[in-house]
């Protein structure tokens, strides 16, 4: 079955797909890692009351999971989080390597903070040999700080990992997950909960359809429900199968 591709017109608008967040992930089997990370997020809405030390596994956490399990999304979850909290936070991913250079040069500022900070690291399966050994210079930074949180995410458990020894120690430190790829119920159910944030009404036959014929990884998925919120904005038609159809096959 060939399976169809989106169309290059439709080209997402970024302006108007929902941020990721932990209320719009489906946790199903992630219960556990969704929790403490709420429970961290929480913290941060109430400076005042924050502790001035932080165990080192209540602000050390690592995740992994096959593509599309949602390691991502929760990883951006938590920058935005920050953000709302008004709390510094940094982005890290094996493509930006300058990001690491800023990061190494605050870690002594953050470190003697007592307000929280947030780092994220995206990927860490692909860092070269240079960002590997940032990354081990941040950790020890981290541990030796008070309010520095640190969440990283790649495709293996720590120990299935081709990084350094030292690293992969060291991503152990603190708390690890891992994140679940969903059945079809529960894909059904997450897209549905991206639609209704969208407000977008989708006929009861559309994501049965969806998950027979078209991508089945969560983030193709998910890319479709935004080309369709679009689609059915510039046609101003509602979202049934005929307009499915119709947008996977223009050109």
């Amino acid at each position: 079955m060939n399976t169809p591709s989106l169309p290059r017109q439709f080209a997402l608008d970024l302006s108007h797909i929902p941020k990721a967040s932990l209320d719009n992930y489906l946790p199903s089997k992630d219960l556990a890692l969704v929790s403490a990370l709420q429970n961290l997020s929480e913290s941060w809405q109430d400076l005042a009351h924050t502790q001035s030390s932080n165990p080192l596994n209540n602000r050390w956490i690592y995740w992994w999971g096959p593509e599309g399990s949602g390691r991502s999304h929760l990883l951006d979850a938590m920058t935005n989080a920050a953000e709302n909290a008004k709390i510094q936070s940094f982005s890290l991913n094996p493509r930006e390597p300058i990001s690491w250079v800023r990061v190494e040069e605050k870690m002594g500022s953050l470190a003697q903070s007592d307000t929280p900070s947030v780092i994220t690291v995206d990927d860490v399966d692909a860092l070269d040999e240079r960002l590997m050994g940032a990354l081990f210079r941040i950790l020890n930074g981290v541990q030796a700080s008070k309010n520095i949180h640190i969440f990283m995410v790649g495709k293996a458990a720590p120990a299935n990992l081709e990084i350094r020894e030292d690293l992969r120690t060291r991503l152990g430190w603190g708390l690890v997950f891992q994140t679940q790829l969903l059945d079809d119920g529960e894909k059904i159910q997450a897209l549905e909960q991206a639609a209704k944030a969208r407000g977008l009404v989708l006929s009861p036959d559309v994501l049965p359809w969806l998950l027979n014929r078209f991508y089945r990884d969560m983030p193709n998925l998910m890319a479709l429900i935004d080309a369709l919120d679009a689609y059915s904005l510039e046609t101003k038609r509602a979202v049934t199968l005929p307009l499915v159809r119709e947008l996977l096959q223009s050109k």
